[in-house]
């Protein structure tokens, strides 16, 4: 089971098919902002459709192409952040995460994203990591600007979100560029 400790109050852990209600009820009762920037939002209709994502999660662990993880806090199960996939033969993977509402403006996605960072380069020993984000996502764009990832390019119309395309800002971060005691 994959757990790290972040602060007193904070900590990772691999998604399980008993954190399925609470997922659940972390996700709807963030609907509205969480659509904005996630197209997998209106496709989640039931604790169900939140069991099916976490067993996904728990098949990308077992082929050892990534993990999911909850961010707890205070108890409180307060967001998700994951690998896409581990390209090994280019030693790389890319970085996607949100909040529930009320855990935005913490620090806690700024600490996690570093946790995994760190668990890419130095534990699965990865060259490269990558966050996409929307241009507009401005939240979301922090994160890899505040650890000093570098800005890359931007990819057009990257992603279809309901009813429109939005392009999205590359970051990456090379195993020697990386700072662990940011």
């Amino acid at each position: 089971m994959f757990t790290y400790k972040l602060d007193e109050n904070t900590y990772l852990k691999m998604l399980e098919l008993r954190d399925a209600e609470h997922l659940f009820d972390l996700t709807i009762g963030s609907k509205d902002s969480l659509r904005e920037w996630l197209p997998f939002i209106d496709f989640t209709k039931s604790v169900a459709d939140t069991q099916n994502f976490i067993q996904s999660t728990m098949k990308q662990f077992s082929e050892n192409n990534g993990v999911q993880a909850g961010i707890w806090y205070d108890g409180k199960l307060a967001g998700v952040l994951g690998f896409h996939q581990i390209n090994w033969s280019n030693k790389s993977t890319s970085i996607g995460y949100w909040l529930g509402d009320e855990y935005v403006g913490l620090g806690l996605m700024t600490k996690s994203v570093k946790a995994f960072v760190n668990y890419a380069l130095n534990d699965l020993k990865l060259n490269r990591v990558e966050i996409r984000a929307a241009v507009e996502n401005k939240k979301s764009r922090a994160i890899p600007e505040r650890l000093g990832f570098t800005e890359e390019g931007c990819i057009r119309q990257a992603e279809w979100l309901y009813d429109h395309y939005v392009d999205h800002v590359v970051y990456g971060m090379l195993m020697k560029d990386w700072k662990e005691e940011m």
